[in-house]
């Protein structure tokens, strides 16, 4: 039983730094993750502190998982991977039950899990930490009580500092389809052998004022008291989809530009999710970037979730000399954790990208990307 819990310690502990590293090293997109956990319980008020408790749970998680290791602070330890394990079981508990997020986020874009995988994850893992907790006692310190819990102290401060850092920049490791040197078109594209969703023909009748949905089986034995409403399609198992499947770059006035912009030899794409929330500081020197890259020739085009009165505002206000093309907003979180970022793509694959507080001068970009 003795070694049992020296293994579920380590293996605890490993995963927690494990998922704690991967979510520190893109906090925005765990923020993004919490905001849709929020609009799923009806919180929306906690958006406003969504990054802060992204920043905050990722340093805690690895602090709990090096103090695990060195068996540091153990009852407070063990409670607290206690308590935060119920509490990760029921969100993913909730989530696979009533279909409501998709990943639960864990182990951010390097892993994606189901609804079920994750509840099926967590379950795991309390079975685990329950063992570790009623085993607490038996578990001492590697290098005394005081070097041990110095050295979990220093593995939370190191995440804070870690996740503070990526967030002020860009992830260090990036696992998204946008990443550099990832092509935009192929990543568009479904694998050879991939299953396609799993679809039904559903017949919705109406019946004393009541709307049903039936199956082809089904309407073969009802009468005319059941008056036909519409017929559609109705998706039972889903199937695989291509790394990059909600991508597109329209026009103001309605037209589908992504394939022109795919097809660029080099284009620069400002990318600002919401102009409204956009680091107004970066835009005088994004303007110089612009005129720059203009004289050079080379295509410089923005692209945004916000509204046309809103884009028409803020290029009037900021004095933008380029057009501003609409994608969607979750689209453009994903691309690059920076609102505004700038992307280099050549012919569709991404050569470079930059968070606006590391903005290089124009005449750098052109000599590590454009002269070559």
């Amino acid at each position: 039983m003795k070694v049992l819990a020296q293994i579920s310690r380590v293996f605890v502990g490993i995963l927690f730094i494990i998922s704690g590293f991967i979510k520190a090293n893109d906090p925005l997109g765990f923020s993004y993750k919490l905001d849709e956990y929020f609009q799923v319980f009806h919180m929306p008020w906690l958006s406003a502190v969504s990054l802060a408790l992204a920043i905050g749970i990722c340093a805690f998680e690895i602090g709990l998982g090096v103090a695990l290791l060195l068996g540091a602070k153990m009852r407070f330890t063990a409670w607290s991977l206690l308590l935060m394990i119920v509490f990760f079981t029921f969100l993913t508990f909730y989530s696979w039950k009533f279909d409501v997020v998709k990943d639960c986020g864990c182990f951010g874009d390097a892993l994606h899990l189901k609804p079920f995988e994750s509840f099926m994850k967590d379950v795991i893992l309390f079975v685990l930490i329950l063992f570790i907790f009623i085993k607490r006692n038996e578990i001492k310190p590697l290098f005394g009580e005081s070097g041990s819990t110095w050295l979990a102290y220093a593995g939370f401060v190191a995440s804070l500092t870690f996740s503070i850092y990526c967030y002020r920049h860009l992830p260090m490791i990036d696992f998204r389809p946008y990443a550099i040197g990832k092509s935009i078109p192929e990543g568009m594209k479904l694998p050879p052998n991939a299953v396609t969703d799993s679809v039904v023909m559903v017949f919705i009748y109406e019946k004393d004022g009541k709307r049903m949905e039936l199956s082809m089986d089904q309407i073969s034995g009802i009468d005319s008291t059941y008056k036909f409403v519409d017929r559609t399609d109705k998706v039972i198992r889903e199937g695989d989809k291509a790394p990059i499947h909600d991508f597109s770059i329209v026009s103001a006035d309605g037209t589908d530009v992504t394939s022109d912009v795919l097809s660029m030899d080099r284009v620069f794409l400002l990318v600002a999710y919401d102009l409204e929330k956009s680091d107004e500081d970066a835009q005088s020197r994004i303007n110089d970037f612009v005129a720059l890259s203009q004289k050079a020739g080379v295509e410089f085009i923005g692209l945004t979730s916000s509204a046309p009165a809103t884009v028409d505002a803020f290029k009037k206000k900021h004095h933008s000399a380029f057009e501003y093309y609409f994608t969607d907003g979750t689209t453009l979180k994903t691309m690059i954790r920076s609102n505004p970022g700038l992307l280099l793509l050549k012919k569709g694959t991404v050569a470079a990208m930059w968070h606006h507080n590391d903005l290089p001068a124009f005449d750098e970009v052109n000599s590590m990307y454009l002269s070559k």
